[in-house]
């Protein structure tokens, strides 16, 4: 199969949008465990303390995310040099690679969100009787 200079193209936007996304993930996530932060150091409490290591945790795998996207990022342009460069093996190759690293990111994305979802239904476990429910 021949690749062509385009195809790995078409994936820019779709990277560039991923890599947005967990930045703003990222950023929100920070002011959180900031504000958690304050709150701690005025009435530390068990509770908020794991509120503060579950961000943390999120934290650190988004950052994994947005590593896993940047390098599909970076792969997908070396592909298009070797495509321009005619070296079509390399191309694919690298290619192939920035298809992977894209995918790392999204099943890191799925565990990151799972984590967050759980968090949530811990928080909301106090009003069951309410029937509110993830």
């Amino acid at each position: 199969m021949e690749l062509e200079l385009t195809t790995p193209a078409l994936l820019f936007t779709a990277i560039s949008l991923l890599v947005s996304a967990y930045t703003s993930r990222f950023l929100t996530l920070a002011q959180l465990l900031r504000q958690l932060d304050s709150v701690y150091r005025e009435k530390p409490e068990e509770g908020i303390l794991e509120q503060m290591k579950n961000l943390s945790h999120r934290i650190q795998l988004i950052r994994w995310m947005q590593i896993m996207g940047v390098l599909s990022f970076i792969l997908c342009v070396l592909s298009m040099f070797l495509l321009f460069l005619s070296r079509q093996l390399g191309g694919q190759v690298s290619f192939a690679l920035s298809l992977l690293s894209l995918m790392a990111s999204l099943i890191i994305l799925i565990y990151e969100v799972q984590i967050s979802v759980n968090a949530i239904a811990y928080q909301l476990k106090d009003h069951e009787h309410k029937k509110l429910r993830l």
